[in-house]
């Protein structure tokens, strides 16, 4: 006979070094989401100053040609 609820009994030895392997993952995971989103932004923003540094010189250029 199974106990109530149908639940299988685990070895209570194994269970606290198994949730803490599983929240150094996640707390490992959250860290690297953490780093990829900031080299993102980094990188958005090098891309940003790019790009306007690119336009004001297509500007400078249109206006020397015009005048």
């Amino acid at each position: 006979m199974e106990p109530s609820g149908g639940r299988k009994e685990r070895p209570k030895g194994r269970e606290p070094a198994a949730r803490l392997e599983k929240a150094k993952q996640r707390a490992a995971q959250q860290e690297l989401k953490q780093r990829q989103r900031a080299e993102i932004y980094a990188l958005n923003r090098v891309m940003t100053e790019l790009e306007q540094r690119q336009f004001d010189a297509f500007c400078k250029q249109m206006q020397a040609g015009g005048e």
